[in-house]
């Protein structure tokens, strides 16, 4: 795909992620890979769910803006980063929802570092997932200002996990992945989702708990 095709192709994810509420405000950046292995992703400050093709720009491998003047999210290393350590990653995308900034604080004060999901039927939306009973591993890792150090320390829990589909920042979103922008949304949609329903399977077995 050329870059107006790309392009054309995150706005509508994003139009879509903002739609489910996933993209509050400014929230979220999208990316994808272009054949020179230069990335495509959203300028700083874009209302997600009014994204147009005008609203990306192209960055190096390192980040850096190819057209002076434009200037990309302050994540954009966490994208780039990604891109340089898989090369099979050909898109990513990344969410504020409610239920996974909750979530994931709520795993990180308690000591977790990744969240494990398994006997859920949307399992198989993942890449690889052909059974619910399989399990897939999302890891967590603390928020940051310092890209550099994030996106180090992102690349380092994830080389604990096989077949990595997606990281969660504690209470910042989730970063999701694939091998196309298609293939990122899905994974993006199946992930939130499990998210949300392992957040009510808590809240459902703290309420059990009450009445005991």
């Amino acid at each position: 795909m050329d870059f107006q095709a790309i392009a054309q192709s995150l706005a509508e994810a994003g139009g879509f992620l903002a739609s489910q509420g996933w993209a509050p405000a400014t929230s979220g950046n999208y990316s994808a890979r272009l054949a020179d292995d230069t990335v495509a992703i959203t300028r700083s400050g874009c209302d997600k769910g009014r994204l147009t093709p005008s609203d990306i720009m192209v960055v190096d491998g390192q980040g850096q803006p190819l057209c002076p003047g434009q200037r990309s999210s302050a994540e954009t290393l966490l994208h780039t980063s990604l891109y340089q350590a898989y090369p099979a990653v050909g898109a990513v995308l990344h969410t504020h929802s409610i239920d996974c900034v909750t979530l994931s604080r709520w795993l990180l004060k308690r000591g977790q570092d990744r969240l494990v999901l398994t006997n859920y039927e949307l399992l198989k939306a993942l890449p690889g997932i052909t059974t619910h009973d399989g399990e897939v591993a999302v890891p967590l890792v603390a928020n940051s200002q310092d890209m550099v150090a994030l996106s180090a320390a992102v690349l380092a829990r994830l080389e604990s996990v096989e077949a990595p589909v997606g990281y969660m920042i504690a209470g910042h979103g989730l970063y999701s992945w694939g091998a196309t922008v298609a293939q990122a949304r899905m994974a993006t949609e199946a992930l939130e989702v499990l998210v949300s329903c392992v957040l009510k399977d808590i809240l459902l077995e703290q309420a059990d708990q009450a009445f005991v």
